[in-house]
């Protein structure tokens, strides 16, 4: 017998649409579904000033398909010239729904980043004056610092300094993958959320690298051990409204993924409700995943939630493609390792 589960229309609070050829291919895979979605930043060169913004948002809004009511929220990439009128403005005008923060050299595109954090006091002491999110890559870069212990640093060498220096600093702990991170939103108050990954709520690190290397499970921040993907599934189906979805959904071409040095990003655009749904359903809070997928974000960052609704049927096993075409190349859709009963109805 069919099961159905009828939620708010859902936003993606982390979403990679790049540029190019790839943009036009992978957003209506987002489109779809997703009524929102903050878009980040880090193109080359990056979007640093509100021109930059304004320039890009427009060029996704031409790539949208016909018909759709998809908003782009867009972001700046901060970085240790950021001009703080332009800040303002941009956020004065509503262009802009976050700034960005990583890390020099953190993941895909960031050499641009944070090297100083001194330098970017002004910036950030501007923003909480206007209630302008800060989102947060949350690793050091340090080459002492263990890759799988990057985010528990970054906790409490950078991001709880600079919370306590600047009070009212509004930030998203951005692809939370550690039970450190979880515990430090959890009990950081009104001023701190997270956004949780599709693919960290299925994969381990195991699943990376045991039986042979997967490159398209390889992501920044990289899967940790198992007791930490279940802190995550348990944050997420909790109903805490501090954490809500971000897919982080990062397309590459696959020869850049399947390289002597493979980027770092899981393509979840295509089937994410699907495995939202297999994941609450295995934590029995199917009646939670509306909260996570469509109603905390929103709280959050201020906005309304969606009028609009979808619905999801389970049913026979949903086949998805294996793969998204582009003009450049093909794009692999993340495979969760087991089978999809839900589906978007209609």
């Amino acid at each position: 017998m069919t099961q159905t589960l009828t939620i708010r229309r859902p936003d993606d609070w982390h979403l990679h649409l790049r540029d190019g050829e790839i943009l036009k291919a992978v957003l209506p895979e987002t489109a779809r579904h997703f009524a929102r979605a903050i878009v980040m930043p880090n193109l080359v060169p990056p979007v640093v000033t509100a021109a930059d913004a304004a320039e890009y948002r427009d060029r996704i809004l031409s790539a949208k398909p016909l018909n759709s009511d998809f908003r782009p929220l867009m972001t700046l990439y901060l970085t240790e010239e950021t001009d703080v009128r332009d800040l303002r403005a941009a956020a004065e005008i509503g262009l802009i729904t976050a700034v960005k923060l990583y890390p020099a050299g953190a993941t895909t595109n960031s050499a641009s980043g944070v090297r100083d954090f001194a330098k970017v006091r002004r910036v950030l002491e501007t923003m909480a004056q206007i209630g302008l999110t800060l989102c947060v890559h949350g690793e050091v870069t340090d080459p002492e610092v263990d890759i799988f212990d990057r985010e528990a640093v970054f906790i409490d060498r950078v991001l709880d300094p600079i919370r306590r220096d600047i009070p009212g600093l509004r930030v998203v702990m951005e692809h939370i993958t550690t039970k450190n991170g979880a515990d430090y939103v959890r009990d950081g108050g009104d001023d701190i959320a997270a956004t949780i990954t599709t693919h960290h709520l299925v994969i381990n690190r195991n699943d990376i690298l045991v039986g042979g290397i997967k490159p398209h499970y390889y992501c920044l921040p990289v899967a940790k051990r198992e007791e930490h993907r279940l802190a995550l599934r348990a944050a997420a189906t909790s109903g805490d409204a501090s954490f809500f979805l971000g897919t982080d959904s990062a397309p590459h071409l696959d020869p850049a993924k399947e390289s002597a040095c493979g980027c770092a990003g899981c393509f979840t655009a295509t089937n994410t409700l699907s495995i939202l749904a297999e994941v609450f359903e295995q934590e029995n809070a199917l009646d939670r995943l509306e909260a996570f997928a469509s109603l905390n974000g929103p709280a959050f960052y201020g906005l309304p939630v969606n009028e609009a609704t979808l619905t999801l049927e389970k049913g026979a096993p949903v086949a998805y493609p294996a793969k998204i075409d582009t003009a450049d190349g093909p794009v692999t859709v993340f495979d969760p390792g087991f089978p999809l009963h839900w589906r978007v109805a209609g």
